[in-house]
């Protein structure tokens, strides 16, 4: 087995750990009642480290995919990196407007941030199987 298969497994587990890692961190946090500013900047924080962690490593194993001639996995890590992205972009800014509206008092925002955190998390699960289908597929 070529060194850039290698490195492209070894991507790919650091990819499922980090997303594995953050759904395991994230999903206690719905104990929180996201009812304080702080918890809305905490959780807020915890997945903007997720989006950049994995934008990281998707792209490296996007990269490693494509230097051992795996061009369907390359590309299924960028779209991985992409969604990352995406996410970050979309997910991010909207906990930002909840926890300022959770900090001006106005109750409805504290659904609307646990009903985000709960989307994000399910998002992550999707990807998680995606990574796990992936790791599959090269045993084939």
């Amino acid at each position: 087995m070529p060194v850039a298969m290698f490195a492209a497994l070894g991507f790919t587990v650091a990819l499922l750990v980090t997303t594995a890692y953050f759904i395991m961190g994230s999903i206690p946090l719905l104990v929180l009642k996201h009812d304080t500013p702080l918890d809305a900047r905490f959780v807020r924080g915890f997945f903007n480290i997720y989006y950049n962690a994995a934008f990281i490593t998707a792209t490296a194993t996007a990269i490693s995919f494509a230097l051992a001639g795996r061009a369907g996995l390359a590309a299924g890590a960028v779209v991985l990196a992409l969604i990352a992205v995406a996410l970050r972009r979309k997910i991010i800014p909207r906990m930002d407007s909840l926890g300022a509206q959770i900090q001006a008092n106005y109750m409805d925002a504290i659904p609307g941030f646990r009903r985000t955190h709960v989307i994000a998390i399910l998002i992550n699960i999707a990807q998680l199987v995606a990574i796990v289908w992936s790791l599959i597929s090269l045993g084939r």
